[in-house]
């Protein structure tokens, strides 16, 4: 089965594939053994058609279309092969020339890899932000725990910060009620956030049966962004009694015996939380310098569908938290974009940033001979289906559905390839301390270094403690942060009941190395 390859530009190339009727042949017997089975003719037995009369019935032409269709998978892959291309969008294929009984000749115009050298990526250098854990963080993940298990006491005087108050809120506009912003008996913690602008303001001096309208903007719906009064009537003032700070507490919320113990393991999970985060800003920071050393041209329709797919993904991220870009770029302390223009410029550089990057790490991993074992595969299996809120079995029955298995597979490959270079990166803090990324594990501890390190740095030890009853799926070291600063979250070794209230967060913005957004049949 020959085939050429036309170089139509840098990114793009036409092959010209022929299949002689000889190797066409099994498809095309395939072809008339499948219309067989679905036809019935008098005198034959179903699947026992005579192929003429098949010609006669349904035309020869409709016989090679379904056989050629059949043929051109396994055909453009052998020509792809053949001439060492690297697709990175799917093919437009036409039937160019069609001889009944000599030959087919396709042709196919892909978006496929650019050319490029991959350069000398060791020894990169980067500077982040020190992985700092001081007192006063522990003391506010204490303080969660407390507030959780805090009881609630129904006090006459007015409400203040930190109280839980019980209350009915609606709204209206132009003196018409809102649809669906009625809302009876809702719970909150005063100075919790996550409600409307202004709540917290007209709560505070409140005693039960008062009531106040105030105006705000919703967060959603069908007035979401639109000024709206808002009517709130306390019904009951709680002040919370938190539970004293001893013994017979450390207890009851995690599984040490004194407080101390449980202060040393929020610290502990503090600080591996803070290497994850120092590593992620790391091997974003290097991928940077990835990109910047490497020079090519991408394809504009490739280019176009990665920046519509990360759109989409911001998109549905602002709608499920009941965002606009307005109200996430207000309420994000870390965000840069001041307009909806600048933060959607951002985000489309970002998946240029995204999709060059994927090229090039594609390309190391080939280049390196990157293999993916099944241990590695299992692993991001159970990350994906950690990460949708789905079961491994779930995942892999999409993958199937879908064909995923080698852009899953191309997925953990750009990563152990990227991990080459993270492994010999300079990285260092701003105050000039060196960060080790290359024995750090993907929960956030450090692992003891290879057998032939170990005589070159002494095994540090660390405290003795029970061992923990529950321990929180690990995470990846390259999952970003959300981009909005949210409470410190409770020890991962706390007893489930242990949870902050709920806050709504800002959408994710998509990491710098995320690949491409997965097609519309996708979950």
């Amino acid at each position: 089965m020959p085939s050429t390859v036309e170089k139509l530009n840098p990114t793009r190339v036409k092959l010209t594939i022929e299949m002689p009727f000889v190797e066409l042949q099994p498809k095309i017997d395939a072809a008339y053994k499948q219309i067989a089975e679905q036809v019935n003719l008098p005198g034959f037995r179903r699947g026992h058609v005579p192929a003429r009369l098949i010609d006669q019935r349904f035309g020869r032409g409709s016989v090679l279309q379904q056989a050629i269709n059949d043929a051109i998978p396994e055909a453009y892959g052998k020509a792809v092969q053949d001439n060492e291309l690297f697709p990175l969008g799917q093919p437009d294929i036409e039937v160019s020339k069609l001889e009944d009984g000599d030959v087919v000749e396709l042709t196919a115009e892909v978006d496929v890899r650019p050319e490029f050298d991959i350069p000398e990526f060791s020894g990169l250098k980067v500077e982040v932000e020190p992985a700092k854990v001081d007192d006063k963080d522990v003391d506010e993940r204490v303080k969660l725990l407390r507030e959780r298990f805090a009881n609630l006491k129904e006090v006459k005087r007015a409400a203040k910060t930190d109280d839980v108050v019980n209350f009915d809120l609606s709204a209206s506009q132009n003196g018409e009620p809102v649809p669906d912003a009625e809302s009876n008996g809702m719970q909150y913690r005063i100075g919790a956030g996550g409600m409307v602008d202004g709540l917290d303001d007209a709560l505070v001096g409140m005693k039960a049966g008062d009531d106040k309208t105030f105006t705000s903007q919703l967060i959603g719906g069908s007035h979401g962004g639109q000024d709206v009064d808002i009517k709130v009537t306390v019904n009951k003032v709680n002040e919370q009694e938190l539970p004293a700070l001893d013994a017979d507490f450390a207890q009851l919320v995690s599984e040490f015996d004194t407080v101390e113990e449980m202060r040393a393991d929020l610290r502990e999970n503090l600080e591996r939380m803070a290497r994850i985060g120092q590593a992620n800003e790391a091997r974003d920071k290097i991928v940077e310098k990835i990109v910047e050393k490497v020079s090519f041209e991408l394809p504009p329709a490739v280019l176009e569908a990665d920046v519509k797919g990360y759109h989409e993904q911001i998109e549905s991220q602002l709608n499920q938290s009941g965002l606009t870009v307005e109200q996430y770029l207000a309420e994000a302390e870390d965000e840069k974009a001041s307009t909806p223009e600048e933060f959607w410029e951002e985000i489309d550089q970002r998946a240029e940033q995204g999709l060059r990057a994927q090229i090039v790490l594609d390309k190391l991993a080939e280049e390196q001979n990157v293999g993916v074992s099944q241990e590695e595969f299992t692993q991001l299996i159970m990350q994906k289906a950690q990460q949708n809120g789905t079961s491994p079995e779930q995942e892999l029955q999409h993958m199937s559905e879908h064909n995923h298995m080698p852009e899953w597979m191309s997925e953990v490959r750009r990563g152990k390839a990227l991990n080459t270079i993270v492994d010999e990166a300079v990285v260092t803090d701003t105050k000039g301390k060196t960060v080790e990324l290359k024995n750090l594990q993907a929960d956030g501890t450090i692992a003891e270094p290879a057998a032939d390190e170990a005589d070159k740095a002494p095994a540090k030890k660390t405290a003795a403690k029970k061992p923990a009853a529950k321990k929180a799926p690990a995470k990846k070291a390259d999952d970003k942060a959300p981009a909005k600063k949210t409470a410190a979250k409770k020890s991962d070794d706390a007893k489930s009941g242990d949870k902050a209230p709920a806050k709504k967060a800002p959408a994710k913005k998509p990491a710098a190395k995320k690949a491409p957004a997965k097609k519309a049949d996708d979950k």
